[in-house]
């Protein structure tokens, strides 16, 4: 059979597999296992038991599970409703007033829970009640909130890019802290955003609850201190060099329980919500990673990945031609693969093509992030937009409509990190070049 003809075959099983409600980590092993029992010289079985081992002791993938943790503690702790009290006072100033809190509460909570959806979720359960108590509009309330909540790919620590970082084989620690800068100028994007929207509607933004002195915004202010003490744990003995990526994630999970402890917000039932959660969201995660090592296996005896590097390569593209089609090609998947699946089933096909058009692949780690993101809000498999569904009752199609603006803006910064690539690469370098 022709490559094209056995791709399309391989492509069908998947999509097949997909469509009749078998999970995604399984899925990846059978459409591995089938394409090596048919188009391979090599025992199925044995490739199977030995790939699916090899990704599953991964010593660097033990921050997977410790992150999902930590943001569990989190999200069923008081700790993410008292960021709320603390940010408001200090919004009222800005056009858009309290909509800001969706983004910077976004982009804090995003600071120490590598998730998405947990980003979204948490936070919305803190703003949702309270924005609308207030009569902001819900198409902006809801709309900023899916796209801030995206947020918890981009910045540091970040599940998704723990999974590149394995699958690429590059610095966890330098993916985080070149996701730095990005983070910030995508929360600045949507923030720019909201103040443009209140400028050109006054009528729909509420006035402000009251006023407050100085003194009163900081002594609020106060309920913030042990998420940013928690912050400055996690990333800064990352960065200073102190503590792996995997050590640092353990330190996030015994701060966070510290924290709740004193806070009196943990109980044995919210330690045991939390532990059963990250449990249940890894085992998950795990299945998806090892069905797509074996399938990364697979391709490559097949060579399905050398002969598609070559295609790629004989059309010619330039630089941006290739992130134009991959971006392209990443928000299509998104549409019915999570990120985190879209990751790993794709990587081992494409990062030879990548580094053969000399890409930086810490750059390209940021730039598949972004995109990445994109689909968390694209129908029909955004899993933000779920989570809005299940706490707003809206339906879908809306929720999707009323996020078009936020996916506009991640747009935007894709673009704006190729023409300033020094946005994603500077910090890295600097990372590198301190003794």
């Amino acid at each position: 059979m022709s490559d094209l003809a056995i791709t399309s075959l391989l492509i069908l099983t998947l999509f097949a597999f997909l469509g009749a409600g078998v999970w995604i980590g399984l899925t990846l092993s059978g459409v591995a296992w089938i394409g090596m029992q048919l188009f391979a010289s090599r025992p199925a079985g044995d490739a199977m038991a030995v790939t699916i081992w090899g990704s599953s002791s991964s010593w660097t993938l033990t921050a997977l599970p410790l992150f999902v943790w930590m943001g569990e503690i989190l999200f069923r702790t008081r700790l993410s409703q008292d960021m709320f009290r603390g940010l408001a006072p200090w919004m009222n100033a800005l056009p858009g007033r309290l909509l800001h809190t969706n983004i910077i509460g976004c982009a804090i909570f995003a600071a120490v829970s590598g998730s998405s959806a947990a980003t979204c979720a948490t936070i919305g359960k803190m703003t949702l009640p309270e924005l609308a108590k207030r009569g902001y509009p819900d198409n902006i309330v809801i709309g900023t909130l899916a796209g801030a909540g995206t947020l918890g790919l981009l910045i540091p620590p970040s599940i998704i890019m723990i999974v590149y970082g394995v699958s690429a084989e590059v610095s966890i620690a330098q993916l985080f802290i070149a996701g730095v800068f990005p983070g910030m100028m995508l929360a600045a994007l949507f923030m720019g955003y909201v103040i443009v929207w209140a400028l050109l509607n006054p009528d729909k933004v509420p006035p402000a609850d009251r006023k407050t002195t100085f003194l009163e915004k900081l002594s609020e202010s106060r309920s913030l201190i042990p998420v940013v003490l928690l912050i400055v744990a996690v990333l800064g003995s990352i960065y200073a060099g102190i503590a792996t990526a995997t050590e640092a994630a353990a330190v996030g999970v015994v701060g966070s329980l510290v924290l709740s402890a004193v806070q009196g917000s943990l109980t044995w039932q919210t330690f045991r919500d939390a532990l059963l959660g990250a449990t249940r969201l890894y085992c998950m995660i795990a299945l998806i990673l090892a069905g797509a090592a074996f399938l990364t296996l697979s391709m490559g005896y097949i060579g399905l990945p050398r002969h598609l590097a070559e295609w790629i390569a004989s059309l010619g593209l330039s630089q941006f031609g290739l992130l134009v089609a991959l971006a392209i090609f990443f928000i299509i998947l998104g549409c019915f693969l999570d990120g985190i699946s879209m990751v790993v089933l794709t990587m081992g096909v494409l990062l030879p093509t990548v580094q053969k058009a000399g890409i930086d692949l810490i750059w390209f780690g940021i730039f598949v992030v972004l995109v990445v993101e994109m689909a968390q809000i694209t129908p029909p498999v955004g899993f933000n937009l779920f989570v809005l569904q299940g706490m707003t009752g809206r339906q879908l199609p809306y929720i999707a409509r009323v996020t078009i603006p936020m996916f506009l803006l991640m747009v935007v910064a894709v673009g704006l990190i190729w023409v300033f690539p020094d946005i994603v690469t500077w910090l890295p370098r600097q990372m590198r070049a301190t003794p």
